[in-house]
Protein backbone atom coordinates (compact mmCIF):
# COMPACT_ATOMS: atom_id res chain seq x y z
CA UNK A 1 0.00 0.00 0.00
CA UNK A 2 2.67 2.18 0.92
CA UNK A 3 4.56 4.11 -1.85
CA UNK A 4 8.39 4.78 -0.15
CA UNK A 5 9.15 8.42 -0.65
CA UNK A 6 12.69 9.51 -0.83
CA UNK A 7 12.94 12.23 2.14
CA UNK A 8 15.52 14.89 1.15
CA UNK A 9 18.11 15.55 4.57
CA UNK A 10 18.93 18.73 3.97
CA UNK A 11 21.54 19.02 6.69
CA UNK A 12 23.12 22.65 7.84
CA UNK A 13 27.14 22.95 7.45
CA UNK A 14 28.42 22.32 11.03
CA UNK A 15 30.95 25.02 12.62
CA UNK A 16 34.90 23.54 13.54
CA UNK A 17 34.66 21.24 16.60
CA UNK A 18 35.71 22.46 19.95
CA UNK A 19 37.11 20.40 22.39
CA UNK A 20 34.01 18.30 24.14
CA UNK A 21 31.69 19.04 21.22
CA UNK A 22 29.82 15.96 20.20
CA UNK A 23 31.13 13.44 17.35
CA UNK A 24 28.80 13.55 13.86
CA UNK A 25 28.55 9.88 13.05
CA UNK A 26 26.66 9.01 9.74
CA UNK A 27 25.71 5.32 8.76
CA UNK A 28 24.50 4.96 5.36
CA UNK A 29 23.30 1.71 2.86
CA UNK A 30 21.15 -0.47 1.39
CA UNK A 31 18.62 -2.65 3.61
CA UNK A 32 14.62 -3.71 3.40
CA UNK A 33 14.30 -3.05 -0.70
CA UNK A 34 15.46 0.74 0.15
CA UNK A 35 18.41 2.96 0.97
CA UNK A 36 19.17 4.00 4.97
CA UNK A 37 20.57 7.17 6.54
CA UNK A 38 21.10 7.46 10.10
CA UNK A 39 22.76 10.71 11.45
CA UNK A 40 23.72 10.75 15.41
CA UNK A 41 25.70 13.21 17.52
CA UNK A 42 27.74 11.32 19.99
CA UNK A 43 30.35 12.22 22.68
CA UNK A 44 32.43 9.11 21.86
CA UNK A 45 32.08 9.11 18.52
CA UNK A 46 30.97 5.32 18.80
CA UNK A 47 30.39 3.41 15.17
CA UNK A 48 26.85 1.61 15.71
CA UNK A 49 26.77 0.18 12.24
CA UNK A 50 26.96 -3.79 13.35
CA UNK A 51 24.27 -3.18 15.81
CA UNK A 52 21.99 -1.14 13.02
CA UNK A 53 22.74 -4.30 10.98
CA UNK A 54 21.21 -6.17 13.49
CA UNK A 55 18.35 -4.81 14.03
CA UNK A 56 17.71 -5.01 9.50
CA UNK A 57 18.44 -8.50 10.15
CA UNK A 58 15.98 -9.31 13.10
CA UNK A 59 12.88 -7.40 11.31
CA UNK A 60 13.55 -8.93 7.98
CA UNK A 61 13.67 -12.49 9.71
CA UNK A 62 10.67 -11.51 11.42
CA UNK A 63 8.36 -9.31 9.06
CA UNK A 64 9.93 -9.33 5.10
CA UNK A 65 7.87 -11.04 2.66
CA UNK A 66 10.64 -11.27 0.46
CA UNK A 67 12.81 -13.59 2.55
CA UNK A 68 10.91 -17.23 2.49
CA UNK A 69 12.32 -18.01 5.60
CA UNK A 70 11.10 -15.08 8.07
CA UNK A 71 8.04 -15.48 10.67
CA UNK A 72 5.40 -13.80 8.31
CA UNK A 73 6.27 -15.81 5.54
CA UNK A 74 6.01 -19.21 7.52
CA UNK A 75 2.53 -17.79 8.77
CA UNK A 76 1.51 -17.33 5.31
CA UNK A 77 2.26 -21.09 4.62
CA UNK A 78 0.31 -21.81 7.78
CA UNK A 79 3.35 -23.25 9.40
CA UNK A 80 4.09 -23.73 13.20
CA UNK A 81 6.11 -21.19 13.96
CA UNK A 82 6.73 -19.67 17.05
CA UNK A 83 6.34 -15.50 17.52
CA UNK A 84 8.89 -12.83 18.31
CA UNK A 85 8.27 -9.51 19.85
CA UNK A 86 8.80 -7.69 16.64
CA UNK A 87 6.04 -9.83 14.61
CA UNK A 88 3.61 -9.35 17.33
CA UNK A 89 4.50 -5.25 17.83
CA UNK A 90 3.62 -5.15 14.14
CA UNK A 91 0.13 -7.04 13.87
CA UNK A 92 -0.66 -5.48 16.75
CA UNK A 93 -0.01 -1.16 15.13
CA UNK A 94 -1.58 -3.16 12.03
CA UNK A 95 -4.63 -4.50 14.00
CA UNK A 96 -5.42 -1.11 15.89
CA UNK A 97 -4.62 1.02 12.36
CA UNK A 98 -7.45 -1.21 11.05
CA UNK A 99 -9.58 -0.26 13.61
CA UNK A 100 -9.10 3.46 13.65
CA UNK A 101 -9.67 3.39 10.01
CA UNK A 102 -12.67 1.64 9.77
CA UNK A 103 -10.40 -0.87 7.61
CA UNK A 104 -9.06 1.25 5.17
CA UNK A 105 -6.09 -0.42 6.78
CA UNK A 106 -6.07 -3.98 6.46
CA UNK A 107 -2.83 -6.01 6.67
CA UNK A 108 -4.92 -8.97 5.43
CA UNK A 109 -4.97 -7.38 1.63
CA UNK A 110 -2.01 -9.32 0.97
CA UNK A 111 -3.83 -11.71 -1.47
CA UNK A 112 -4.83 -8.53 -3.49
CA UNK A 113 -1.54 -6.73 -3.66
CA UNK A 114 0.06 -9.82 -4.84
CA UNK A 115 -3.18 -10.12 -7.77
CA UNK A 116 -2.28 -6.33 -8.51
CA UNK A 117 1.59 -7.46 -9.11
CA UNK A 118 3.20 -5.32 -6.38
CA UNK A 119 4.66 -8.49 -4.79
CA UNK A 120 7.13 -11.33 -5.02
CA UNK A 121 4.58 -12.71 -7.53
CA UNK A 122 4.70 -10.84 -10.70
CA UNK A 123 0.87 -10.25 -10.90
CA UNK A 124 -2.43 -12.44 -12.08
CA UNK A 125 -4.97 -11.65 -15.23
CA UNK A 126 -7.55 -8.93 -13.44
CA UNK A 127 -10.88 -9.85 -13.63
CA UNK A 128 -14.00 -8.86 -11.48
CA UNK A 129 -14.22 -12.49 -10.97
CA UNK A 130 -10.36 -12.50 -9.17
CA UNK A 131 -11.17 -9.37 -7.76
CA UNK A 132 -14.63 -10.56 -5.93
CA UNK A 133 -13.31 -13.58 -4.93
CA UNK A 134 -9.84 -12.43 -3.17
CA UNK A 135 -11.82 -9.23 -1.26
CA UNK A 136 -13.48 -12.54 0.62
CA UNK A 137 -9.87 -12.92 2.51
CA UNK A 138 -9.65 -9.38 3.40
CA UNK A 139 -10.59 -8.54 6.61
CA UNK A 140 -8.48 -8.16 9.56
CA UNK A 141 -11.76 -9.22 11.62
CA UNK A 142 -10.57 -12.27 10.66
CA UNK A 143 -7.32 -12.74 12.21
CA UNK A 144 -5.57 -13.01 15.49
CA UNK A 145 -3.12 -14.06 17.87
CA UNK A 146 -3.83 -16.88 20.60
CA UNK A 147 -1.39 -18.19 23.19
CA UNK A 148 1.59 -17.12 20.51
CA UNK A 149 0.24 -18.47 17.42
CA UNK A 150 -1.55 -16.58 14.13
CA UNK A 151 -5.62 -17.77 13.69
CA UNK A 152 -7.01 -17.27 10.96
CA UNK A 153 -10.48 -17.96 9.86
CA UNK A 154 -9.34 -19.19 6.46
CA UNK A 155 -6.09 -20.59 5.55
CA UNK A 156 -5.99 -19.02 2.57
CA UNK A 157 -5.75 -15.56 4.30
CA UNK A 158 -2.12 -13.88 4.16
CA UNK A 159 -0.78 -10.99 6.10
CA UNK A 160 1.21 -7.73 4.66
CA UNK A 161 2.90 -5.39 7.20
CA UNK A 162 4.73 -3.61 4.12
CA UNK A 163 2.79 -0.30 5.30
CA UNK A 164 3.92 -0.32 8.70
CA UNK A 165 7.64 -2.30 8.74
CA UNK A 166 10.03 0.50 7.88
CA UNK A 167 8.18 2.96 10.13
CA UNK A 168 8.93 0.30 13.12
CA UNK A 169 12.33 0.04 11.99
CA UNK A 170 13.07 3.30 12.56
CA UNK A 171 11.51 3.67 15.65
CA UNK A 172 13.39 0.55 16.43
CA UNK A 173 17.21 2.14 15.27
CA UNK A 174 16.44 5.03 17.68
CA UNK A 175 15.38 3.37 20.81
CA UNK A 176 18.94 1.88 20.54
CA UNK A 177 20.32 4.89 19.97
CA UNK A 178 18.69 5.89 23.31
CA UNK A 179 19.64 3.01 24.85
CA UNK A 180 23.30 4.14 24.37
CA UNK A 181 22.47 7.09 25.30
CA UNK A 182 22.14 9.00 21.93
CA UNK A 183 19.79 11.36 22.25
CA UNK A 184 19.72 13.76 19.22
CA UNK A 185 19.49 11.65 16.07
CA UNK A 186 18.15 11.49 12.70
CA UNK A 187 16.71 8.14 11.54
CA UNK A 188 15.44 7.84 8.07
CA UNK A 189 14.89 4.34 6.53
CA UNK A 190 13.87 4.39 2.85
CA UNK A 191 11.73 7.45 3.56
CA UNK A 192 10.44 6.60 6.63
CA UNK A 193 11.82 9.40 9.57
CA UNK A 194 12.61 9.62 12.86
CA UNK A 195 13.69 12.31 14.77
CA UNK A 196 15.01 13.14 18.33
CA UNK A 197 17.03 16.20 19.65
CA UNK A 198 18.37 18.70 17.67
CA UNK A 199 21.98 19.31 16.08
CA UNK A 200 24.49 20.22 18.33
CA UNK A 201 23.70 24.03 17.85
CA UNK A 202 20.25 23.28 18.99
CA UNK A 203 19.00 23.53 15.86
CA UNK A 204 16.25 21.24 14.44
CA UNK A 205 16.58 18.12 12.68
CA UNK A 206 15.84 19.72 8.57
CA UNK A 207 13.89 16.84 6.12
CA UNK A 208 12.07 17.96 2.27
CA UNK A 209 8.95 16.60 1.06
CA UNK A 210 9.36 15.31 -2.58
CA UNK A 211 7.63 17.23 -5.13
CA UNK A 212 5.31 14.66 -6.97
CA UNK A 213 7.16 13.24 -10.09
CA UNK A 214 5.68 12.24 -13.75
CA UNK A 215 7.07 8.52 -13.72
CA UNK A 216 8.92 6.03 -11.27
CA UNK A 217 12.33 7.43 -12.54
CA UNK A 218 12.33 11.39 -13.08
CA UNK A 219 14.43 13.70 -11.24
CA UNK A 220 13.52 14.25 -6.92
CA UNK A 221 12.51 17.86 -6.15
CA UNK A 222 12.09 19.07 -3.31
CA UNK A 223 8.43 20.75 -2.48
CA UNK A 224 8.75 21.74 1.16
CA UNK A 225 11.16 21.80 3.84
CA UNK A 226 10.27 21.61 7.34
CA UNK A 227 11.56 21.54 10.69
CA UNK A 228 11.16 18.59 13.03
CA UNK A 229 12.25 17.27 16.79
CA UNK A 230 10.97 14.29 18.56
CA UNK A 231 8.64 13.35 16.06
CA UNK A 232 7.94 10.52 12.94
CA UNK A 233 7.31 12.04 9.61
CA UNK A 234 6.34 9.61 6.72
CA UNK A 235 4.98 10.60 3.24
CA UNK A 236 3.32 7.95 1.16
CA UNK A 237 2.57 8.75 -2.46
CA UNK A 238 1.26 6.90 -5.46
CA UNK A 239 3.54 8.41 -8.26
CA UNK A 240 6.56 5.86 -8.25
CA UNK A 241 5.39 3.14 -7.44
CA UNK A 242 2.65 1.86 -9.80
CA UNK A 243 1.81 -0.90 -12.58
CA UNK A 244 0.61 -0.68 -15.82
CA UNK A 245 -1.96 -2.64 -17.83
CA UNK A 246 -2.84 -2.01 -21.02
CA UNK A 247 -1.73 1.22 -20.89
CA UNK A 248 -3.07 2.56 -17.57
CA UNK A 249 -1.65 2.98 -14.71
CA UNK A 250 -2.40 1.74 -11.52
CA UNK A 251 -1.37 2.98 -7.76
CA UNK A 252 0.14 0.89 -5.43
CA UNK A 253 -2.49 2.12 -2.87
CA UNK A 254 -5.29 -0.67 -3.09
CA UNK A 255 -8.47 0.42 -1.46
CA UNK A 256 -9.13 -3.23 0.70
CA UNK A 257 -12.64 -2.23 0.75
CA UNK A 258 -12.89 -2.66 -3.01
CA UNK A 259 -9.56 -4.78 -4.13
CA UNK A 260 -8.61 -2.02 -6.22
CA UNK A 261 -5.98 0.34 -6.43
CA UNK A 262 -7.55 3.96 -6.06
CA UNK A 263 -8.01 6.51 -8.20
CA UNK A 264 -8.65 9.88 -6.48
CA UNK A 265 -6.81 13.23 -6.96
CA UNK A 266 -4.50 12.70 -3.86
CA UNK A 267 -0.92 12.10 -4.83
CA UNK A 268 0.91 12.14 -1.44
CA UNK A 269 -0.11 12.71 1.99
CA UNK A 270 2.95 12.95 4.33
CA UNK A 271 2.01 12.45 8.22
CA UNK A 272 3.84 14.12 11.49
CA UNK A 273 3.08 12.00 14.83
CA UNK A 274 4.85 11.16 17.93
CA UNK A 275 6.59 7.70 16.06
CA UNK A 276 7.56 6.70 12.79
CA UNK A 277 5.95 3.96 12.42
CA UNK A 278 1.98 5.70 13.53
CA UNK A 279 3.07 8.06 10.70
CA UNK A 280 3.93 5.21 8.42
CA UNK A 281 0.10 4.15 9.02
CA UNK A 282 -1.68 6.97 8.64
CA UNK A 283 0.28 8.30 5.89
CA UNK A 284 -0.72 4.97 4.00
CA UNK A 285 -4.59 5.38 5.23
CA UNK A 286 -4.53 8.89 3.96
CA UNK A 287 -2.99 7.49 0.43
CA UNK A 288 -6.63 4.94 0.60
CA UNK A 289 -8.95 7.11 1.73
CA UNK A 290 -8.09 10.50 0.14
CA UNK A 291 -7.91 14.04 1.44
CA UNK A 292 -11.68 14.57 2.39
CA UNK A 293 -12.02 11.51 4.29
CA UNK A 294 -8.67 11.43 5.82
CA UNK A 295 -8.63 15.04 7.17
CA UNK A 296 -11.27 14.85 9.45
CA UNK A 297 -9.56 11.43 11.01
CA UNK A 298 -6.05 13.46 11.59
CA UNK A 299 -8.07 16.53 12.90
CA UNK A 300 -9.22 14.34 15.54
CA UNK A 301 -5.61 12.93 16.67
CA UNK A 302 -3.46 14.46 19.35
CA UNK A 303 -0.29 15.22 18.24
CA UNK A 304 -0.77 14.56 14.56
CA UNK A 305 -0.70 16.45 11.66
CA UNK A 306 -0.53 15.88 7.78
CA UNK A 307 0.40 18.03 4.60
CA UNK A 308 -1.42 16.54 1.12
CA UNK A 309 -0.48 17.39 -2.31
CA UNK A 310 -3.24 17.06 -4.92
CA UNK A 311 -4.22 17.90 -8.63
CA UNK A 312 -7.11 20.39 -8.44
CA UNK A 313 -10.21 20.75 -11.11
CA UNK A 314 -7.48 21.98 -13.32
CA UNK A 315 -5.07 19.75 -13.49
CA UNK A 316 -2.78 21.92 -10.98
CA UNK A 317 -1.12 20.50 -7.99
CA UNK A 318 -2.27 22.19 -5.10
CA UNK A 319 -1.37 21.66 -1.26
CA UNK A 320 -2.97 21.49 2.33
CA UNK A 321 -1.32 21.67 5.65
CA UNK A 322 -2.99 21.08 9.14
CA UNK A 323 -2.22 24.27 11.34
CA UNK A 324 0.50 22.61 13.38
CA UNK A 325 1.99 21.26 10.13
CA UNK A 326 2.15 24.58 8.74
CA UNK A 327 3.97 25.90 11.74
CA UNK A 328 6.84 23.84 10.96
CA UNK A 329 7.46 24.38 7.09
CA UNK A 330 10.77 26.15 6.50
CA UNK A 331 11.38 28.95 3.67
Amino acid sequence: MKHLIYLFIVMAALSSCTSGQPKKVVLQGLAQGSYYAITYFDAEGRDFQHEVDSVFALIDRSVSLWDTNSIISKVNRNEDVALNQVFIDNFRIAQEAAELSEGYFDATISPLVAAWGFSRKRGDSITPALIDSLRQLVDYRNVGIENGKVLKKSPLISLDFNAIAQGYTSDMIGSFLESKGIDNYLVDTGGEIMTKGSKPNEEPWIVGIEKPAENWDSERIVQTRLALKDKGLVTSGSYRKYVERNGKRYSHCIDPKTGYPVEHNLLSATVIAQNSVWADALASICMVMGMEKSLPLIDSLPDVEAYYIYVNADNRLETYATEGFAHLIVE
